[in-house]
């Protein structure tokens, strides 16, 4: 069985607010063991919701939808389910008397419009939605040679959407499924090589069809290596991660800095606390993106005592603040990035920036090219900054 998740609303399509539910949806859909195929988006037009309510039903066996049910003229959910099965809308009285108590609880006159909330497909149920007047549709839609597909229709009110799937929507679903089961997923986090080469030290494991899967992504030169797995409970789908993880570490070493959400400071600020010791930090060209970074991180006080911005300098001066920055601050070590190549015409020879690390035995400088997409420079040469005294710290300078 696998899932589709709609989004219905104008506002989405038309990028004026951002679609969290189904990324909620998503997750929760593989914390149960039901796998997500597809992502549909779709404006406030009838056809349109039809259109792609036909085309879920044709490749999902679950799908779950959010928007489209309120009270006002475009909201069409209810419409779209009814023509998509070939029936007419009919008056839940149960699910009225709730829309008429959430008024009255509120010390309001219920407006005629709401009336429409209380209609749904011929045949279909309604989901209960014990804190709002849209309550959601639960429909089997018929399909030749094969199980109906089901769809669960919930409103676009996050809190409300969330309510009706811990409540009612998670549970039936478990039951399609029949055993219970739970997809994990577990990160990775790389840095040091490009996407290509990390994923040549990783033979067959990125490979389609390989069980357990593993996943590759970039963001701003950080590599995500994703292992999914799947088990009854969520420590049984870890444990069978276990030995494509270790591979994993074994094939790429110290590229590896972290894993789930940690990011390069992260990982400079636990080496820091775990041996005791300080920086001290000079930028230039990156606008205090390291900095803001460090400052960031959970007790980054007790190890960054000191930073400085500067305007474009010659290394030579980024190399003596380097020091003075660790002396003035009583640092082990003192960073400094820059400065940065103003221009770097076609057929010229890359460009670099320096890195300068500072420490008792004197100021290091390694040169890093200066190349790729202008929206990520800044970020990686950041990031190439922190990496340098990771491995530093680790013992393991390249």
């Amino acid at each position: 069985m696998r899932a589709e998740i709609i989004s219905i609303g104008d506002e989405l399509t038309s990028g004026e607010r951002l679609d969290t539910n189904s990324q909620w949806i998503a997750q929760r859909l593989n914390e149960i063991g039901m796998p997500v195929a597809f992502h549909s988006t779709v404006g406030d037009d009838l056809a349109a919701n039809v259109l792609v309510f036909r085309q879920a039903v044709e490749r999902a066996d679950v799908i779950v939808s959010t928007g489209g049910l309120g009270p006002t003229a475009d909201d069409l959910t209810r419409f779209a389910l009814a023509q998509l099965a070939g029936v007419d809308l009919v008056q839940d009285d149960a699910a009225l008397e709730h829309i008429r108590l959430i008024f009255s609880r509120r010390a309001r006159e219920m407006p005629a419009t709401n009336l429409v909330q209380a209609q749904i497909p011929r045949g279909s149920r309604t989901i209960f939605n014990p804190h709002g007047t849209a309550p959601g549709i639960d429909i089997e839609i018929p399909r030749p040679g094969k199980s109906p597909a089901r769809i669960f229709s919930l409103p676009g009110v996050p809190a409300e959407m969330r309510e009706m799937w811990e409540g009612t929507v998670c549970r039936a679903i478990q039951q399609m499924l029949g055993v219970k089961k739970t997809i994990a997923h577990y990160r990775i986090k790389c840095f040091g090589v490009g996407e290509s080469d990390l994923e040549a030290m990783l033979p067959d494991l990125i490979a389609r069809g390989r069980y357990p899967t593993v996943g590759i992504t970039v963001s701003k030169a950080t590599i995500t290596l994703r292992v999914t797995a799947e088990g009854e409970t969520v420590e049984a789908a870890r444990a069978s991660m276990k030995p494509t993880i270790e591979t994993i570490e074994q094939c790429l070493g110290d590229l590896i800095f972290g894993y789930e959400d940690d990011e390069l400071q992260h990982a400079v600020v636990r080496l820091l606390r775990e041996r005791g010791e300080r920086l001290a930090l000079v930028e230039t060209g990156t606008g205090g993106l390291i900095s803001h970074w460090l400052s960031e991180c959970p007790e980054a006080e007790e190890v960054f005592v000191r930073s400085t911005v500067v305007p474009a300098v010659s290394m030579q001066t980024l190399v003596e603040l380097a020091e003075a920055e660790r002396r003035a601050g009583e640092a082990h070590y003192g960073l400094a990035i820059g400065p940065f190549p103003t221009t770097n015409p076609p057929g010229a020879k890359a460009a670099t920036y320096d890195v300068h690390l500072a420490d008792s035995a004197g100021v290091r400088t390694r040169a890093f090219p200066y190349t790729g997409h202008p929206d990520i420079l800044k970020a990686r040469a950041a990031k190439q900054a922190l990496n340098l005294l990771r491995l530093r710290l680790m013992g393991k300078e390249r």
